[in-house]
């Protein structure tokens, strides 16, 4: 239920928001109005980092701490905002350009790290501010600005690395569904660690339809499987479908046909440290086999945060230096 407190008309900022019109982009500013009020943290303990790009103009209509960084340096700000005040919400605003591309080192780092912040990943296969380059998930052959003959570079998977890395909370959504981007971002909220969220999300001008297979309810509802933890992994327009493991895959099956019915389908566990069948469910595309959306994967670990406050704790508890004087005290000094 909706935190009482707030309501998503105090997130926004008073700024006119700039994108061109029908950018996937606005669904998520919307659904992080959304996830934030019923997340129930206040804008004032809120900050929202960006990089460069489309997405990252973001930060600019959040009524909520806020900073525009440089390109792909976004993770890194994130990073060095939550160490220095680890009680505020962090939020990154990143695209597939800025995040996966000159800000794939800080980004795997974070994951590593696992810094308690939340990273949205506007994941749209293109560089859209600059006018219509390939980016890191551009798919190999597409013709782009930058490809003109199509492009002969195998792109990033975002889970595989996220996984890769050693990620510990990972979710995917569409930029149409509202409702799956709003419950995936407050999930990613609640996560203790860093939470990534890719959302897919269409570009209009330079790569419209990227995601036509998923683009309208009737679609999704044949390609898209929404993972819930503790639910059976049903798919279909009347749940028809489903996933079941045949050796070490991944297989969909039509329940009452060859004998398989619902206790064969797999129930989701976004909670176990085995993250292989996570993998293989992130790894997942349609028509083969449905596109997993929703929390995929979702586990504790220590976090690089909590870490760092508990050994300064410790080493203050063991020094004698408590104040400046006792610094300047500790060490030579001369009166002339």
């Amino acid at each position: 239920m909706p935190n009482p407190t707030y309501i998503p008309q105090d997130f926004k900022s008073d700024q006119y928001v700039r994108w061109c019109p029908g950018c996937g982009n606005f669904a998520i500013l919307n659904a992080i109005y959304k996830a934030l009020a019923e997340v129930g943290v206040s804008p004032a303990n809120t900050a929202v980092i960006s990089g460069i790009g489309c997405s990252s103009r973001l930060s600019y209509y959040m009524n909520t701490y806020g900073f525009h960084t440089i390109h792909g340096r976004a993770t890194a700000i994130a990073t060095g905002v939550k160490v220095a005040n680890p009680a505020l919400s962090v939020w990154q605003f990143t695209g597939d350009g800025d995040c996966l591309a000159i800000g794939g080192n800080h980004f795997i780092h974070a994951l590593r790290r696992n810094i308690d912040i939340n990273i949205v990943l506007h994941n749209n296969e293109i560089y859209g501010l600059t006018k219509g380059q390939f980016s890191p998930t551009s798919p190999k052959g597409m013709i782009t600005k930058s490809s003109p003959y199509g492009t002969i570079e195998r792109p990033f998977k975002p889970a595989e690395l996220i996984f890769g890395a050693g990620g510990t909370f990972f979710a995917r959504t569409v930029d149409v569904d509202i409702p799956t981007s709003v419950e995936t971002m407050v999930a990613a909220a609640k996560h203790h660690g860093t939470s990534v969220v890719e959302v897919l999300q269409n570009c209009v001008i330079f790569n419209d339809g990227a995601y036509k297979m998923i683009s309208t309810k009737e679609l999704r509802a044949e390609n898209v499987i929404f993972l819930k933890h503790g639910e059976p992994m049903l798919f279909g327009k009347n749940k028809e479908k489903g996933l079941t493991l045949e050796g070490f895959n991944l297989k969909a099956v039509s329940l009452g046909g060859r004998g398989v019915s619902a206790k064969d389908v797999l129930i989701h566990d976004a909670t176990t440290q085995d993250f292989v069948l996570h993998q293989k469910l992130a790894a997942m595309s349609a028509p083969d086999l449905p596109i997993a959306m929703g929390v995929i994967r979702n586990v504790e670990e220590s976090t690089y945060d909590d870490a760092l406050v508990n050994q300064i704790h410790e080493v203050q508890s063991k020094s004698r230096i408590k104040t400046f004087e006792d610094l300047l005290d500790s060490i030579d000094s001369w009166e002339i």
